[in-house]
Order: structure tokens, then C-alpha cells, then sequence
């Protein structure tokens, strides 16, 4: 008995890492593209319209936004209101934190995230990324402090609405993807109880 349960469980376990270790090279492909242009885009922006030395559109949480939205699309973190509203709420806290405590950077910036991490919780936005966008509030150096709350609009919203185009776009174009996820229809994604 003892010895067919362990067959079993090695049984499942094998398909686990068998189905996990598959290769999908058109998801791969379309995380590819759709990563590749939504960054770029704001990239090139950046590089037309600031100087390069600064980079005031391109922002590290950026690139986490980016595995999310593109590589596991139909996760709950990865959706539009989670992408929007994460990246929103964490640059206001980042920015409110920073003009409350502008010297004092070992408080400022653990409390930012740990506040934007607990109002995304609480208004259902929950996106890892958020929380970067909102420690760059803190310790992005004085352009991005002189942004003040602009910095909300750009980078932060400027660059989420170009990433979400692109995942809009490039998500769906495959059989098989959906972006927002099928699991998510357009009430639970903009109206969550």
C-alpha cells in the first residue's frame, strides 16, 4: 500500500516537471514581441524626447510590468486594473512619502512600499511592480523628485498605457492568448467587490 502511494505521488510529480519544462515557442515568441515593442516604444520616447544621461520615462518597475503582461498573462497580478491601478497608487504613496520625509530615505523608502503594498491590497491592484515604482519615488535621485506628483503621469501612467497597448495587442493576435484573461471579464477587472 505504502509503496503504491509513493508510485503515485513520483508519477504526478514527473508530469508536474514534465508539463512545467515544456517549450512553447509561440508564447515565447509573442512574450518576445509584445515585451520587445511595448518597452522599446517608451525607449525610444525617452531617447528622442529626454536626455539620455537621464531617464526620466524609463523606470525599473518597468521591466517586472513586462514579465507579468506579457509572460503570464492570465495571471490575477497581471491584469489591466491590477497594471494601472498598482502603478498609480505606489507613485503617489512614493511621491507623498518622499515630500513628507525628503531627508530621512531609510524610513522613506521601506515605508512607501510596505503603504503601497497595503493600499493595493486593499483596493484590489495588487502588482508586485508597484512596489519598485514606488521605492524609485524615494530613492530615484532629485529628477525624479523634482518631478513631484507628475512623476504619476509620466513616467508612471504614460509608460503603463504604452505597455498595456502593446499587451492588448500583442496578447491577442495568437490562438490561444487573451488578454485581459478569459477569467477576467471586463466587470471584474474595473469593478471589483
Amino acid at each position: 500500500m505504502n509503496k503504491l502511494k509513493k508510485n503515485r505521488t513520483f508519477r504526478k510529480t514527473k508530469y508536474v516537471l514534465y508539463k512545467e519544462t515544456l517549450v512553447d515557442f509561440n508564447e515565447h515568441f509573442w512574450a518576445f514581441v509584445g515585451s520587445f515593442v511595448g518597452l522599446g516604444t517608451i525607449c525610444y520616447l525617452q531617447y528622442e524626447k529626454f536626455s539620455p544621461a537621464e531617464l526620466t520615462l524609463l523606470i525599473g518597475s518597468f521591466g517586472a510590468s513586462c514579465v507579468l503582461i506579457y509572460g503570464v498573462i492570465s495571471s490575477p497580478l497581471a491584469q489591466p486594473r491590477n497594471l494601472i491601478g498598482g502603478h498609480l497608487i505606489a507613485a503617489f504613496i512614493g511621491v507623498s512619502i518622499t515630500k513628507l520625509l525628503p531627508d530621512l530615505v531609510w524610513v522613506a523608502a521601506p515605508l512607501a512600499v510596505s503603504l503601497s503594498i497595503i493600499l493595493m491590497q486593499i483596493t484590489k491592484t495588487l502588482h508586485p511592480p508597484g512596489g519598485a515604482t514606488a521605492l524609485i519615488a524615494v530613492t530615484g535621485g532629485t529628477s525624479v523628485r523634482e518631478l513631484g506628483y507628475f512623476y504619476m503621469l509620466s513616467p508612471v501612467l504614460s509608460g503603463v498605457l504604452i505597455l498595456l497597448l502593446a499587451a492588448l495587442i500583442f496578447n491577442n493576435i495568437p490562438h490561444g492568448r487573451q488578454y485581459p484573461s478569459r477569467a477576467m471579464s471586463l466587470k471584474k477587472i474595473f469593478i471589483k467587490k
